[in-house]
């Protein structure tokens, strides 16, 4: 990855994170001892922070960072151009979608991240059922992860278990339960949702244009694969 992408994605996931807990440049600053500007510089990608400051500004928002990788640029279009072909039925029966969310039951919840690109014909990869749940109801999750012997993600060990499976602890809002793996994004309010229908089935998920804005990942795949689309018309 060619380091003004990283240095944007940082930038980016830092000004997504700063409007989740709805602060302004200045406040972040102060929370985490720089200076405005440096913040600004940041989040536009004019500067790529050292590991010390992007770990101050995380944890000024009560995150963390954690280190991934993903295929080479090359590897990555051939992976979306092979989901393009792939029917969407078939990839909702993959990621094993309907036991999930009959387990999930009466818990509210909406479809959100790849899992709502996939349910809307957008060819990204799904990792896991990704849901946005409210605070509110974290104690009926709590409750239904403990029914489904949920084990937490453990970013720092790179493994599962060893977490309080509770929303409200430290940690990736990562699961994995008796009906596959389970990833949370706790609101204070459900996106507001549009209705898609698959085998029979409806959905309830958040609109495209809304994960553009909270999920950083599925943002940045969903413009690579419209600019592909768009370089080969």
């Amino acid at each position: 990855m060619p380091e003004s992408r990283l240095v944007s994605q940082i930038g980016a996931a830092v000004r997504h994170q700063r409007e989740l807990n709805e602060l302004n440049q200045r406040q972040l600053a102060e929370r985490a001892g720089v200076s405005q500007a440096a913040v600004a510089r940041i989040e536009r990608g004019d500067r790529s922070p050292s590991l010390p400051v992007l770990e101050r500004l995380l944890a000024a928002m009560d995150v963390q960072l954690t280190i991934g990788v993903e295929p080479l640029d090359g590897h990555l279009d051939a992976a979306l151009d092979a989901l393009v072909a792939r029917p969407v039925n078939e990839r909702i029966d993959e990621l094993g979608l309907a036991r999930m969310l009959d387990a999930l039951g009466g818990l509210p919840y909406v479809l959100t991240g790849s899992t709502a690109s996939l349910l809307q014909g957008a060819p990204l990869p799904v990792d896991a059922v990704e849901v946005a749940v409210r605070w509110r109801d974290s104690g009926l999750l709590t409750a239904w992860l403990e029914r489904a012997y949920g084990q937490r993600w453990n970013a720092r060990w790179a493994e599962w278990g060893n977490l309080r499976l509770e929303p409200e602890e430290p940690g990736e809002h990562r699961w994995r339960t008796r009906y596959g793996e389970l990833w949370a994004r706790m609101c204070d309010e459900l996106p507001e949702p549009v209705e898609v229908r698959h085998g029979g089935r409806s959905y309830w998920v958040e609109p495209l244009a809304r994960v553009e804005v909270t999920d950083p990942r599925a943002a940045d795949l969903l413009r690579r694969h419209r600019q592909r689309l768009a370089s080969a018309g």
